[in-house]
């Protein structure tokens, strides 16, 4: 395989990479969301329990429980993103890894860690069983 080749898979890897990162932190997003909709329980109990009914009704009435998008909780959209784009974007990166290099993942790195381990080096073993114990 040219060395081009070999830097595009690397370069698509990467980018799979980036985009599961993304994806992390989409989870957070719905998970931290999600969290602070349930914390509102409590603030909400606390106003009543100071006496402040009001204002407990209006955070019960115009926060709890609201779409963060027209339409959406958090978890939809996390379902729309793995169903749009992160699930396509793993599949034609899977696909284009299996016709290009057997389905090797990567490569580019793996040729990285070849050029810059120093042979022999007892901290730089190729596999795992020539480690020093």
């Amino acid at each position: 395989m040219s060395d081009t080749a070999v830097a595009a898979l690397g370069a698509l890897s990467k980018a799979l990479e980036t985009t599961e990162r993304a994806r992390g932190h989409l989870y957070s997003f719905h998970q931290l969301t999600g969290t602070a909709d349930l914390q509102l329980d409590e603030a909400v109990r606390l106003l009543r329990q100071a006496g402040h009914s009001a204002q407990a009704e209006r955070v019960e009435r115009d926060i709890v429980g609201r779409n963060v998008i027209p339409g959406y909780w958090t978890f939809q959209i996390v379902e729309h993103y793995d169903a749009t784009y992160y699930r396509p974007f793993a599949l034609v990166e899977e696909e284009i890894r299996q016709e290009l290099a057997d389905g090797v993942c990567h490569l580019y790195e793996a040729e990285m860690r070849a050029a810059r381990r120093t042979p022999g080096h007892p901290d730089h073993p190729m596999l795992p069983e020539d480690a020093p114990p």
